[in-house]
């Protein structure tokens, strides 16, 4: 069958189903109706960005009257787009608008072809076709032009779709048209829903153009007019919008607040189809913040009422199969492949072919790729080609033919290569019949991802002029739809089309163009878009490595590519940093080093494809790189060599080899300069693997690093702490665990590092049960200690939700130490030390570094000293008074003073080996 004659035959079947509507509604002599009761549009056709939920709620005991509610998600990305990468396509953040249409009995000719134009346009909408559904939006706009209450729930719809395909005046207009009209009615509960709807839809329109902080408040306004109308799922939803509007805003703490709150309000309602929707979109947006527990648990939540109603007046597999989707893929990001290739399955039996069974087939084929499951992948490859082809044409069926071929190119090794398994004309064919589609459905943002994955495929096979081409098509269509989410990919392909094509400067010019857009766009990506969120290693971060790689792959570099690609290489640490919150709540300065410290040089090792580069930053001198060729695959085994063999029971002639190759690539071509300026701290800007090893543990041949040198670590030095001209008096709130707790171990070793620095510095103690969270918080607010020492069990991962301290009552999180010390931050005396001893990161997480970074920055302490593992409770002891003796000398900065205490550890037999004292690294401002 034809893609023309499947169209027509659904729609055939559509109508047969809306005269069946009809007639029912006719025969009850219902009062109140609402049009959108079909085939596929209850549950079935949920679209990945967005989607309709039927729903009937009551039976009014009076009027003997039916209200349907009709709960419309829609998305607020930023985007809606395919997930072009390996990772799982997640239902995205969603902006929940409820609205109510209220029609009269009294059906006439005029209303029958109004409400039919409505629900052709929500079938449209339901079915990707946005173009179409704008168009019947508007045509029953006008028709409804005497009718204020449907004509403003209408002008929502076409700024919905309008938004959705990049026409901000049109949107903006519609919506205030809308508005216009609500605002001459009188105040009752029906014109607070609607008003609720188009407050709503405005505040998505605000997200939409990067003003979170408008969104934020025009969210507020929706909650207030959804209890003026009674309607407390209304409210729910408005609150999971504004949760999502404080977290572009970097608000983390306040976002996770007010969805703990719905969460909470959510348990008290009585059981419902609209409550377990309202789970299913909570979970999806614990999902996109990262809180990959809360969103099993509210899944799971979801799946079970829907389970537990079984509906009659509801074909509920759609639902179910939808909430098993997005279960499988919270699953996936939690490494439960096998549960979560499960529950994809689960859900493409539950629902016939359709975009929902798709979609879902596409996320199990990757996940096959993912983990090299090559059989069972290729099996499922050609059923998965013949349901993309009977698609009828849509955004989602386009996505779907770039998702697919995304996935092939993707996952690639020497042993297996899925792009042999097609041919590449079928591959083009594949995304030719995409652009086709989207032309003919009159949706450029479709257009363009089709267009540039198909200039990634000629840039593949090396058609690099073609590419370009395709790429720079793909670029004008994002631009001309408002999408510059979109834009910086193709801004990118661009960039790699002029490096092969013998183009340096272009090739310079594209990327940093990508750069820029992505400054401008990031944080929106990062919080509302759940496909960047967890592809950032594959859309996002290279884009910056690419830039730096061509700034600095000329021997004699000029000035000008150097300090663009030290700035590159901030912004990347900045990114990666916002990547890690979830969140663009990561502020920044620019402030040279020579500036804060003549005695101190900053090195940048950057690891590349192809070459380690290190940028040398010294005070009064240009700055200078230099490199040293080899793959990244051989970099980072050379890397985990030397976090390997720091351990104190393996040899350690292997540890001082690796450790001599790491020395030979960032120091030994820097120390003359080095020893020129008299330099006398060493401050790194880590990137990748380099942040999971101690600085101070490089060898030379003779001596380590330490001995020579202080040594500070910096997420960057746009990063750093404030500088204080005078420093306080050393005074030390110290709370610490001594006992088993959570499933930890007992720390006996605590109360002696805790009682011995007490006997040097003025302190107050606070142990074991006195230890909570609470009680950290009144004493961090009560007494302004400039030094707050946590000696506890404590783990940094590259996930948020599992970098935490542990205190005697419960954990405390990376949110939680935020709002902690919220006050302190706020107080004309922030901390200047923070101490974390005893923490570790998380085994085999290769940005668990980022974890520690993190949990630095989120205390808002100027300095930050920590532990990369667990070390030895003596050793620690030793080391931690040693540290605090030397910081009592005001002359001495905190690098210095570490230094110190470090080399006397060293010199101490018992602990001479690396292993116990080369953990200890201090982050942030290394200054007194």
């Amino acid at each position: 069958m034809s893609l023309i004659e499947s169209s027509i035959g659904a729609q055939v079947d559509q109508l047969k189903l809306e005269r069946m509507n009809l007639n029912r509604i006719r025969h009850k002599k219902i009062q109140w109706r609402c049009w959108l009761k079909q085939e596929s549009v209850h549950w079935r056709s949920l679209q990945k960005s967005n989607f309709w939920l039927a729903v009937f709620l009551s039976k009014r005991m009076q009027q003997r009257c039916w209200l349907v509610i009709i709960a419309l998600l829609i998305s607020i990305a930023i985007t809606s787009q395919p997930a072009i990468s390996a990772h799982p396509s997640t239902a995205p953040a969603t902006a929940w608008s409820k609205d109510t249409e209220l029609w009269e009995a009294d059906v006439h000719l005029a209303n029958n072809q109004l409400a039919s134009l409505l629900a052709q346009g929500q079938r449209q909408y339901a079915a990707g076709v946005l173009s179409a559904a704008l168009q019947t939006w508007q045509s029953a706009a006008e028709q409804a032009e005497n009718q204020p209450i449907k004509q403003a729930t209408i002008l929502s719809y076409v700024s919905i779709a309008a938004q959705d395909l990049g026409d901000w005046p049109l949107a903006t207009d519609a919506i205030a048209h809308s508005q216009s009209l609500l605002s001459s009615l009188s105040a009752d509960s029906n014109t607070a829903k609607v008003t609720a709807q188009a407050l709503n839809v405005q505040g998505r329109l605000a997200l939409k153009q990067g003003q979170p902080e408008r969104a934020w408040e025009i969210w507020q306004q929706a909650a207030a007019a959804y209890s003026q109308a009674g309607d407390s799922f209304g409210q729910f939803g408005a609150q999971i919008n504004q949760s999502q509007a404080l977290q572009t805003m970097g608000m983390y703490r306040r976002a996770r607040l007010e969805l703990e709150e719905v969460t909470a309000d959510l348990e008290a309602q009585p059981d419902s189809a609209l409550k377990a929707i309202a789970l299913k979109s909570l979970g999806d947006i614990f999902h996109l913040s990262g809180d990959l527990k809360q969103s099993e648990q509210s899944l799971r939540a979801s799946l079970a009422l829907y389970q537990q109603l079984g509906n009659p007046q509801l074909d509920n597999n759609a639902a179910v199969a939808e909430v098993l989707f997005s279960l499988a893929n919270t699953l996936r990001l939690m490494g439960d492949s096998e549960t979560a290739e499960q529950k994809y399955t689960a859900a493409e039996a539950l629902v016939p072919p359709s975009i929902l069974s798709t979609r879902s087939k596409l996320n199990r084929f990757s996940l096959l790729l993912e983990t090299e499951q090559w059989q069972s992948a290729q099996q499922l490859l050609p059923e998965l080609l013949t349901q993309i082809e009977r698609l009828p044409a849509s955004r989602p069926a386009i996505y779907a033919r770039v998702n697919l071929v995304e996935s092939l190119m993707t996952h690639q090794d020497d042993s297996s290569r899925p792009m042999e398994w097609l041919s590449v004309d079928a591959i083009a064919a594949l995304l030719k019949t995409g652009t086709q589609q989207a032309e003919l459905i009159g949706d450029d943002r479709a257009q363009s991802f089709a267009l540039g994955e198909l200039s990634k495929l000629y840039g593949y096979t090396d058609q690099w002029s073609e590419s370009q081409q395709l790429a720079q098509r793909a670029l004008t269509l994002s631009q001309g739809s408002n999408a510059r989410d979109i834009s910086y990919r193709w801004q990118r392909q661009l960039g790699k089309a002029h490096a092969n094509q013998g183009k340096p400067e272009q090739a310079v010019d594209s990327y940093t163009a990508a750069v820029d857009t992505l400054g401008q766009v990031r944080r929106d990506l990062l919080t509302t878009n759940s496909d960047v969120q967890f592809s950032f290693k594959e859309t996002v971060e290279p884009v910056y490595r690419e830039l730096i790689g061509l700034l600095l792959l000329p021997e004699d570099a000029s000035q000008a590519a150097l300090s663009q690609a030290r700035n590159v290489t901030e912004e990347l640490q900045l990114a990666e940093l916002e990547n890690y919150f979830r969140s663009a709540c990561v502020d920044s300065t620019s402030e040279a080093i020579d500036k804060l410290d003549n005695q101190a040089a900053a090195l940048y090792p950057i690891i590349l494809k192809d070459r380690v580069e290190v940028i040398l930053s010294t005070p009064g001198k240009p700055l200078r790189h230099y490199r040293t060729w080899q793959t990244e695959a051989e970099t980072n085994r050379i890397i985990s060599g030397f976090y390997r063999y720091l351990n104190p029971v393996l040899p350690s002639e292997r540890q001082l080899i690796f450790s001599k190759q790491i020395y030979d690539w960032l120091i030994t071509p820097a120390e003359a300069d080095l020893e020129e300026k008299e330099i006398q701290t060493l401050v790194f800007v880590l990137d990748g693997q380099f942040r999971r090893i101690p600085m101070t543990a490089l060898y030379d041949g003779q001596h380590y690093l330490l001995e020579n040198y202080g040594v500070a670590l910096t997420p960057g030095l746009r990063l750093l702490g404030p500088h204080f001209q005078s420093p306080k008096p050393l005074q030390a709130l110290m709370l610490g665990l001594t006992e088993a707790r959570g499933g930890f171990s007992a720390l006996p070793g605590v109360r002696t590092e805790i009682e011995q620095i007490s006997n040097r510095v003025n302190t107050e103690v606070i142990f074991n049960e006195d230890f909570t969270k609470e009680k950290l918080a009144s004493e961090v607010s009560r007494i302004p200690f400039p030094v707050i020492h946590l000696a506890t069990h404590g783990q940094f991962s590259s996930d948020l939700s599992e970098t935490f301290l542990l205190a005697w009552d419960e954990r405390i999180s990376v949110g939680d130490l935020d709002g902690l010390l919220r006050s302190r931050r706020e107080q004309s005396e922030p901390i200047e030390l923070m101490v974390l001893s005893a923490c570790e990161t998380a085994e085999g997480d290769d940005r668990a570094a980022l974890g520690l970074a993190g949990m630095a920055i989120r205390s808002g302490a100027r300095s930050t000293l920590a532990t990369l593992w667990s070390v030895n409770d003596t050793s620690t002891a030793a080391l931690m008074t040693e540290f605090y003796q030397e910081l009592s000398n005001a002359k001495l900065t905190k690098a210095e003073a570490l230094r110190r205490a470090q080399i006397k550890i060293l010199q101490n037999p018992d602990y001479a080996h690396p292993y116990y004292w080369s953990a200890f690294v201090l982050i942030g401002n290394w200054l007194s």
